[in-house]
């Protein structure tokens, strides 16, 4: 279903960052406690872009450090959010997705284009990324309730969580579900 507000400039970019099974396994350090809630809401969220026909692209964590296996199972998408044909895939070694090329690229060729993030790895990808395009003077906006943390190590999750999105407010839009999408449902206009 289409959404019926229709936005003057280009859509945003649908940024969805290391929505992999890495971070769904019980018992890893990278595990993400409230995984099905933020997962159902990256389902729904990248289903609107694709209903719209919007730009999707995703990030993949790719690192050689031991506790990240390329070579694992745990480094495949989730089944459910993985990529579709035609949309845009990059996979980074390091945090910051400006660590490929080919995505330090394609940003650098789309011009002033705004990405919308969400996803796994809010404490390493997304607020590396959303910190990197700051200095190149790209815009992001990060969805704070459609993205999750790994377990923090000191203190509880909803407290480390809300101590990496204040950080990430400096570099970043900061939104909800609800501010891009309203009581409708449907997306702002104003995004």
């Amino acid at each position: 279903m289409r959404s019926n507000k229709m936005i003057d400039e280009d859509p945003p970019i649908l940024m969805c960052a290391d929505l992999q099974s890495e971070y769904l396994a019980d018992g890893r350090s990278h595990a993400i406690s409230d995984a099905d809630l933020i997962m159902s809401r990256c389902l729904a969220m990248m289903t609107l872009w694709r209903d719209n026909l919007w730009p999707v692209m995703h990030l993949k964590r790719i690192a050689q450090a031991a506790w990240f296996n390329p070579a694992s199972n745990l480094t495949n998408w989730i089944a459910e959010l993985k990529p579709r044909p035609g949309e845009l895939a990059f996979e980074h070694p390091l945090p910051s997705a400006y660590s490929s090329t080919r995505f330090t690229e394609y940003m650098s060729n789309i011009g002033s284009i705004r990405c919308v993030v969400l996803g796994f790895s809010l404490d390493e990808t997304i607020l590396a990324t959303v910190v990197d395009g700051f200095h190149r003077s790209h815009r992001y906006q990060v969805v704070s309730d459609v993205t999750a943390c790994r377990r923090a190590g000191v203190g509880d999750a909803a407290s480390y969580k809300a101590s990496v999105v204040k950080v990430i407010a400096n570099f970043a839009r900061v939104r909800c579900v609800a501010d891009l999408t309203g009581a409708s449902g449907r997306i702002d206009a104003k995004l």
